[in-house]
């Protein structure tokens, strides 16, 4: 199977060799969801994500089915600061690290942020931005700085709200590595960080990847939003 990325989700999506084979030159730029949704017609039930290392598939299964359904309101990025975001959320997981990644436009100026939790106490965080980037170069940004703020040796689960990431680092980054880091889709996009960070996952196994939802109102899945969002005000 061919493996390409939609434009309009940023989520991955295959097609059998034999249809690429049919087009000579040709790279989809909108997986089936999103092509049925702009055509107006119904899209069927998308496949469950690949399973996250170390993640029973039955969580990887609730987890894709967490996300938003065609249909409903879409979750909307709040654009709040540190401190607020600690004053209204209160829920979801208390240890870990935190990692989110932004640009607005995307393309466009970007931010990422990182935190480090451990029973609900802060321990480290990072965040920083870009005045011309991607909103997945800044997720990739956010995991390599993340993945640091842990000393090392420390077991700890890497929390991304983007399945992209994930599944880039968990399944499909040790074919291309063995591959001398090629894809039979094409280019692997952003493969400078896509190299750093799956370095990083290799070198410290007792880190495990997760992806989580995002703006579900897990404390601090917003309070890393917030860090990567940061660059757009006067406050943090």
């Amino acid at each position: 199977m061919a493996e390409f990325t939609c434009g309009t989700c940023d989520r991955p999506f295959t097609l059998s060799d034999k249809v690429v084979a049919r087009f000579p030159g040709w790279t989809p730029r909108q997986c089936r969801a999103c092509r049925d949704s702009a055509a107006g017609t119904p899209a069927k039930a998308a496949g469950t994500p690949g399973r996250a290392v170390g993640t029973p598939a039955k969580a990887a299964g609730a987890a894709a089915g967490s996300r938003r359904r065609r249909g409903t309101p879409a979750a909307v990025e709040e654009n709040l600061t540190v401190a607020e975001v600690l004053e209204k959320y209160t829920e979801g997981p208390d240890d870990g690290v935190f990692t989110d990644g932004s640009a607005q436009p995307n393309p466009g100026p970007g931010g990422w942020g990182a935190v480090y939790v451990v029973r609900g106490e802060i321990v480290d965080q990072a965040r920083g931005s870009d005045p011309a980037t991607t909103n997945n170069r800044m997720e990739l940004t956010a995991l390599i700085e993340g993945f640091d703020l842990v000393p090392t040796g420390t077991p700890a689960t890497v929390y991304t709200d983007s399945n992209l990431c994930v599944r880039t680092i968990n399944e499909w980054a040790p074919q291309w590595a063995r591959r001398g880091w090629t894809r039979k889709g094409g280019e692997i996009a952003n493969l400078d960080l896509v190299k750093a960070l799956y370095a990083k996952a290799r070198a410290r196994p007792e880190l495990r990847l997760e992806w989580t939802a995002a703006h579900a109102g897990t404390r601090w899945n917003e309070y890393a939003d917030a860090l990567s969002t940061a660059y757009r005000r006067a406050t943090v």
